[in-house]
């Protein structure tokens, strides 16, 4: 259910579906991206969410309230309220421009959903009339059967360790300062997921849950979702080269250990080149596109940029200290 592109929701997965089912994949080289597809996000325009939405169930499990709907198209969402919503539909675009697994998310500002009763957690995000505001939907299954086989993964224990795949995607875990960064360890809790999108596709190595992004890291008392004053107070100290060449993250977060460890100035020359293609226009309409306003989507931009800037800085100082120790 990942990287659904094209105005029927066809899927290509950057059109490796040839590849057989057992192969395992975390990276694909991603193709050029637009700001239509910062907008839209994976999926594009014609995979977004089509009202009447009509109940289906509420999903107690996890941190915030959630609730499953089907739209017109007979499409089934995860309907997701609270504070992680503009986080994680930023996070699918940022995910899809790089080449990483992304579903479908879409920042919905306000709707209806028919049907509504019962409701527990999510009793305080949607009225008895069914109104809503600020909800994240997330693609659950796209006319087919949701698959109930899904396996979590571990950070330390995968296919791709000491990859570059790997070393960008853990990169990326800290420019977004995505703390919720629970694996296999973590039981049911997991956010990293094998999913395969179809049949005869390969198996994907995704980070599922993005919603703890873009706000301070930390321990329990200290770290914040979509938070930009947090999120601007560690951009100075995002990563530093020491005089001995490795690298130093201010990054903490669950196994935050393990996800700085590892990641090598090369992986991070490896990434550049993506993100490096990423403009500032991209980045204010995907915020744009998952609730920002003006001030905020300039500001994360201004921010985003500046942790880019501290990784080509870094990667040519390295450059550097290399040529002068030969």
């Amino acid at each position: 259910m990942f990287n659904y592109r094209g105005l029927a929701g066809k899927l290509t997965l950057y059109a490796f579906t040839s590849v057989c089912a057992t192969a395992q994949v975390l990276w694909r080289e991603p193709p050029p991206v637009t700001v239509s597809d910062w907008t839209w996000g994976p999926g594009g325009q014609g995979m977004s969410p089509r009202p009447p939405f009509q109940f289906v169930k509420e999903k107690l499990t996890g941190t915030n309230p959630k609730v499953e709907v089907r739209d017109a198209a007979r499409n089934l969402w995860t309907v997701k309220f609270g504070a992680e919503v503009h986080a994680d539909t930023f996070a699918s675009r940022l995910l899809n421009a790089l080449g990483y697994a992304a579903q479908p998310t879409f920042f919905v500002p306000s709707g209806s959903i028919d049907g509504v009763h019962g409701l527990k957690r999510a009793k305080h995000f949607i009225s008895k009339d069914g109104s809503f505001q600020s909800a994240r939907f997330k693609l659950k299954e796209h006319h087919a059967r949701a698959d109930d086989d899904n396996k979590s993964w571990s950070w330390v224990e995968n296919p791709f360790v000491g990859t570059s795949e790997l070393g960008g995607l853990k990169i990326l875990i800290m420019l977004a300062s995505n703390w919720d960064t629970k694996d296999a360890r973590d039981g049911d809790g997991s956010n990293n997921e094998i999913v395969q999108p179809a049949a005869n596709s390969p198996s994907w190595y995704a980070v599922t849950d993005w919603g703890a992004s873009f706000g301070k890291s930390g321990g329990f008392f200290k770290r914040a979702r979509w938070d930009w004053n947090g999120y601007r107070a560690q951009t100075s100290s995002f990563v530093r080269l020491s005089p001995k060449g490795t690298l130093d993250w201010g990054f903490k977060g669950k196994h935050g250990g393990d996800i700085t460890a590892g990641v090598s100035v090369e992986d991070m020359r490896w990434l550049l080149p993506y993100l490096s293609r990423i403009t500032d226009e991209d980045l204010e309409a995907g915020m744009a596109a998952s609730g920002a306003s003006a001030p905020v989507a300039r500001e994360y931009t201004r921010l985003i940029r500046a942790r880019i800037l501290q990784l080509q800085r870094i990667a040519e100082s390295s450059k550097v200290q290399q040529a002068a120790a030969k």
